[in-house]
């Protein structure tokens, strides 16, 4: 940790630590975009968490600060999303929390034309950094009805099996639709497709800020987004997974990556590629112009790159004809899905290079 007093410094220092990371940019914007957000005292006691969770009285005790003190603000930065929280041993305990995914994220109703703007100067310059390390933050997942339906299929490899075993559902606004709204590239995609899951059972009735949905309305919000054409991506993880993000290139932070930043492989791929039958295609082209991803051509009939498709499904379901399908690929083209959250956290952390130990 630097021996600078700037507590926005020693913050983000601290974010970039973990391993997501919150590289730096040349002209400090992710420094005016934390001060949006933190007021110093925050970013001093977020600087100083560590990723497990500790309660008041344990931070307080190892900082050596007042109780009273640390309490509030620590209740207070939990309510608005800084930091994490949940029960430990000893009452409600306290952790650190990513920028992306995290941080920003819950910042939805916060979000207003200035830190639009600051999110966008951090991320024109210090993104592709982020999104450029592997294992990727986000993995692609179809919906379910878009592949060949004779294969198994694990629960982690589609929406569908997402939703299926969530007990609590919900939907809210998408902050990356929002954010490029507030600085004039307005996308024409539907907003309020970000769905939210956990596995307890009435966890989203009591919330202001999420609109709870029965699993039928679940799968509606589902089957919407993929009708607009959006591509479904998750955290890139088998357990745990406890959102649905419907994503498109003209918008979302992610496959901005693809579209604006011009990095490849934003996102892990799904097992699945695109196949096409030959004799049932009509070359129309419809699949062409839905492909986010500059997977598809017409030479006659659709012809798939392989190496592009992420086997999102999108262009299946679009097409008319029946022509398109997902089949399963080769085990050698399929990297393995991280187990649980902690499991992709070790393995970045090994690709940055980074020491988790004095987060721990």
């Amino acid at each position: 940790m630097s021996t600078t007093q700037d507590p926005y410094k020693q913050l983000a220092e601290r974010l970039d630590s973990l391993p997501n990371g919150f590289p730096p940019a040349q002209d400090g914007a992710e420094l005016r975009l934390l001060a949006k957000i933190f007021t110093p005292q925050e970013a001093w006691l977020a600087a100083r968490l560590r990723i497990p969770l500790e309660t008041a009285e344990q931070v307080a005790t190892r900082l050596g600060r007042d109780y009273t003190t640390t309490r509030t603000l620590l209740k207070g930065m939990a309510h608005r999303g800084l930091i994490r929280a949940g029960k430990v041993e000893g009452g409600l305990g306290y952790g650190l929390l990513p920028f992306v995914v995290g941080i920003y994220e819950n910042q939805l109703g916060n979000l207003d034309q200035e830190l639009a703007s600051l999110f966008e100067a951090y991320y024109r310059q210090a993104f592709s950094e982020m999104l450029s390390i592997k294992p990727a933050i986000h993995r692609v997942v179809p919906v379910g009805e878009s592949i060949k339906n004779d294969m198994e299929v694990a629960p982690y490899e589609s929406a569908a099996g997402i939703i299926e075993n969530a007990k609590s559902w919900a939907v809210m606004d998408c902050i990356c639709r929002k954010q490029t709204a507030l600085i004039g590239k307005p996308c024409k995609h539907p907003v309020d497709v970000c769905m939210i899951m956990s596995d307890k059972t009435d966890a989203f009735t009591s919330s202001d800020e999420l609109r709870a949905l029965t699993k039928e309305e679940a799968y509606q919000v589902l089957r919407r987004a993929d009708q607009a054409g959006l591509v479904h991506s998750v955290s890139n993880n088998q357990q745990g997974t406890w959102y649905i993000c419907n994503c498109c290139t003209c918008s979302c932070g992610i496959l901005r990556g693809i579209a604006e930043l011009g990095i490849a492989n934003v996102v892990a791929s799904s097992a699945f590629v695109n196949s096409v039958n030959e004799e049932a295609c009509t070359g129309c082209g419809l699949c062409v112009e839905q492909c986010q991803f500059g997977a598809l051509s017409l030479d006659g009939v659709a012809q798939v790159d392989r190496v592009k498709c992420v086997g999102c499904g999108v262009c299946v379901n679009a097409c008319a004809d029946h022509a398109l399908i997902l089949v399963r690929r080769p085990a050698e083209e399929v990297k393995p899905v991280p187990v649980s959250i902690i499991d992709w956290g070790l393995q970045r952390a090994q690709a940055r290079g980074i020491d988790l130990s004095p987060l721990l």
